[in-house]
């Protein structure tokens, strides 16, 4: 680790997590959270928004999650700690509420995504294994074990989770790969219509620009997933250094493979018949290599959901970890196992969340709440990183120019509004979350001050916004 690294991340009191990621690992990382599920069902409900012209929507989608990597560059090599965009907000604003809210949402969308994992993965492994799962009690079960591994993979330690992330993270490129393939061949031979790729086939009544636009903020969510790997900076080999160039990297990465999938995919399936049904791709390989052995993709998709849940639990006990020094959490939060280094209570209660979810919450609607929630949080962000530029640090960082933060915030801004064609049950299910984040405000903020016993524990006014408050 560079000199100026360590002494911006080691604090003498606060519990250290171990350092076992560099640039490989760390790419792969991110490789594997962006890629998630999403792009195995999604592309069929974009390809119902736009018609054939399914490749833009994510070209666009990449461009504002490229604008606001930069933001998040910035930041997490000027403050290389757990906590992510949680921690930017609380130094940038200084609002405890706000910052709490903040937390609670990027955690929500982490659980959510983890949560509905967890139930494909249930699915995908009957079909894949050919078992008859018609009963509802085995695939809960199922799910929950399931969820229980990832916490006993987690527990163990980063080191065993990110060498799980690399292997499922092939597997799931790999399947990505074979639909390019498969695209490429049949092109080549002949097949398909390439003239669709220029098809605006929009809902009556609808614009090309507004149809774009409104599968822009679908297609979004396929490309989040970036942001969760600055919740690892504690756990990455110097993290000022690396960063910048592999998130920039690995956002390239999946932004190619997206673009080509979409064009393979609409280059040998017309857009109605894409729209139609959970697994476009599997359609995509059927047009294209009739012979391929269809139940290997039953196999390939329950691995790259086992992936997203492996990720997203990682983020969401690490993010609670970083915010509970900051204060904005209770302080138990941030207890480390002492031989494992991970933070083995907020994995626990992260855990004991998602059991919740999959076991009662009907998550079928979440995936656009989801998508409104992390622009809503970069929107965020993009801002921070602004207010943030008044806050000088010794030790060089990645420094965005001025104008890609401030055009990230107008399109996530826009992206997340009315206007962009978002569904109302977004907005509704995202209201009634954080009412819920309201009441859990209120209950840390009675503990801090009535267990805690310590002003600075609760008050805002208090913090010492230069770094962890101990």
């Amino acid at each position: 680790m560079s000199e100026s690294s360590s002494a911006a991340t080691t604090t003498h009191d606060r519990p250290e997590l171990k350092r076992v990621m560099g640039p490989g690992l760390l790419l792969l990382f991110v490789v594997g959270d962006i890629l998630g599920t999403g792009v195995y069902a999604l592309t069929g409900k974009v390809a119902g928004e736009v018609g054939g012209a399914v490749w833009l929507p994510f070209l666009c989608a990449f461009v504002v999650a490229m604008l606001t990597a930069t933001s998040y560059l910035e930041l997490v090599t000027k403050y290389p700690k757990a906590g992510g965009a949680a921690v930017y907000t609380h130094k940038a604003f200084g609002i405890h509420f706000l910052t709490f809210l903040l937390t609670f949402a990027v955690m929500c969308s982490g659980l959510t995504s983890a949560s509905s994992a967890s139930k494909a993965f249930s699915e995908n492994f009957f079909k894949a294994v050919k078992i008859d799962s018609s009963h509802g009690s085995i695939l809960m079960i199922t799910a929950l074990s399931f969820m229980a591994l990832i916490a006993l993979v987690n527990l163990r330690g980063v080191g065993e989770s990110v060498k799980a992330n690399v292997v499922l993270t092939l597997i799931e490129l790999t399947g990505l790969l074979i639909v390019i393939g498969v695209g490429a061949w049949a092109l080549a031979n002949g097949d398909g219509d390439p003239a669709r790729l220029t098809d605006f086939s929009t809902p009556a009544g609808e614009s090309p620009f507004s149809a774009v636009t409104s599968a822009t903020a679908l297609a979004f969510f396929a490309m989040v997933g970036f942001e969760d790997s600055v919740n690892m900076a504690e756990e990455t080999k110097d993290p000022v250094k690396i960063f910048p160039k592999i998130m920039l990297l690995g956002l390239s990465i999946t932004g190619v493979i997206y673009v080509l999938v979409a064009i393979s995919a609409v280059a040998l399936v017309s857009p109605d018949e894409l729209n139609k049904g959970a697994t476009p791709l599997l359609k995509v390989i059927q047009a294209g290599a009739p012979g391929f052995p269809l139940q290997i993709f039953a196999w390939i998709t329950m691995f790259a959901v086992a992936n997203s849940a492996l990720i997203n639990m990682l983020m969401a006990s690490r993010l609670l970890y970083g915010m509970s020094h900051e204060k904005v959490l209770p302080g138990p939060l941030g207890r480390v196992l002492h031989k494992r280094r991970t933070p083995w209570v907020a994995i626990l209660f992260t855990t004991l969340l998602a059991f919740f979810l999959i076991g009662y919450a009907d998550l079928a609607a979440l995936g656009g709440t989801t998508a409104f929630l992390l622009l809503c949080v970069f929107a965020i962000v993009n801002v921070a990183v602004l207010v943030l530029r008044r806050d000088q640090v010794e030790h060089k960082h990645f420094h965005a120019p001025t104008a890609l933060p401030v055009l990230g915030v107008v399109l996530c801004v826009y992206l997340a509004s009315p206007l962009s064609g978002r569904a109302s049950d977004d907005y509704k299910i995202a209201g009634w979350l954080m009412l819920v984040g309201v009441g859990l405000w209120a209950v840390t903020w009675s503990l801090n001050k009535y267990v805690f016993k310590r002003k600075s524990d609760f008050d805002p006014s208090h913090l010492d916004h230069s770094g962890p408050v101990n």
